[in-house]
């Protein structure tokens, strides 16, 4: 049996159900990405002695020291190889239509699916050369907003709260965008959002308000579409963009407008998983952003200080989109 699913733009199918995403009634559509979850690619299974070159090492470490993360090329880019620290690892072929999985018996498939869902499908986009930023995105009428910045920041606690507002969210974490005829799209991802305890209360009044990503995670999990929540499964265009700045006392939150070439370069630090991709990939990608940061409106905003003014924060937002979305119809 297989299990069809729309992420980020791409048609998966799965060998295996994943939790938390709504299957597509539709499977007989071309598809993208197949999933093969607790599998090997026959190849390693068959071949002893695999040549490897390490090319990405993450700058997190776990508890015992170890990266969060390894990557590397296998025969000579016939295969990308991901290995995370508690086990778990991913294999992506050449033409990145196939991901294979495994991971520690003691480890439920949730947390591979967490993998799946973020940096894995992250990797998979772009290496098919799929622009990506580290953000979250809401949308506003038939367009989408799109909150920028390192991790740390809050994107995913403006999109939450946007969500507590009303608004849909499109994707967290990881936006996906594809240009057609000029017009810069974000690509609907899943139907949750992921949140630290600290955000959760200054949504909820309490951390434990929502409920685990997984027992032995501390991150909590919001289902959209629960509690007045809405998941934003179109494909909108871009709207605008907010970089997320430091947070900042009275008069904050407030917004700067930010020149095109500031701009961009703001959007080249905070495109996703950069470091996986070669000079001509960089290129092209500088090339996609350049276009992007003279038709979009891109600007810096700065939250409050007192991190429970969430809602100013949003209505700043807002006013400053629909001004937009107002002096672009004239």
């Amino acid at each position: 049996m297989s299990f069809n699913y729309f992420v980020f733009g791409l048609h998966l199918r799965s060998n295996l159900s994943i939790p938390g995403v709504v299957p597509i009634d539709s499977p007989t559509e071309k598809c993208d990405v197949e999933l093969h979850l607790g599998t090997l690619p026959s190849h390693f299974v068959e071949t002893a002695r695999i040549a490897e070159e390490l090319t990405y090492v993450s700058a997190d470490i776990d508890a015992s020291g170890e990266p969060v993360l390894k990557i590397w090329k296998v025969e000579r880019g016939a295969f990308v190889r991901l290995a995370y620290a508690d086990g778990t690892q991913f294999w992506v072929d050449r033409e990145r239509t196939n991901v294979w999985a495994t991971w520690p018996d003691e480890l439920p498939l949730e947390n591979t699916v967490s993998y799946v869902l973020g940096p894995v499908l992250g990797v998979v986009l772009r290496l098919r050369g799929v622009t990506c930023l580290h953000a979250s995105a809401a949308s506003i009428g038939d367009r989408s907003v799109v909150f920028v910045g390192q991790t740390g920041t809050g994107k995913s606690t403006t999109a939450a709260a946007f969500a507590k507002q009303g608004y849909g969210v499109i994707s967290d974490d990881i936006v996906a965008l594809v240009e057609r005829d000029g017009v810069f799209q974000v690509m609907p991802a899943y139907p949750h959002l992921c949140l630290w305890p600290e955000s959760v209360q200054i949504l909820y009044d309490s951390p434990e308000a929502l409920p685990r990503l997984m027992p032995h995670v501390d991150k909590r999990r919001m289902s959209l579409g629960e509690g007045g929540t809405r998941f934003e499964n179109r494909c909108l265009p871009l709207g605008a963009i907010y970089v997320l700045g430091e947070r900042r006392p009275d008069p904050a939150p407030y917004l700067e407008v930010i020149r095109p070439h500031s701009a961009l370069l703001a959007l080249v630090a905070d495109t996703y998983a950069n470091k996986i991709l070669d000079r001509e990939m960089r290129a092209r990608e500088f090339a996609v952003l350049g276009r992007l940061v003279t038709t979009i409106p891109i600007r810096r905003v700065y939250a409050n200080a007192d991190a429970s003014r969430l809602k100013e924060l949003c209505k700043v937002i807002c006013e400053d989109f629909n001004s937009v979305s107002l002096s672009n119809s004239v």
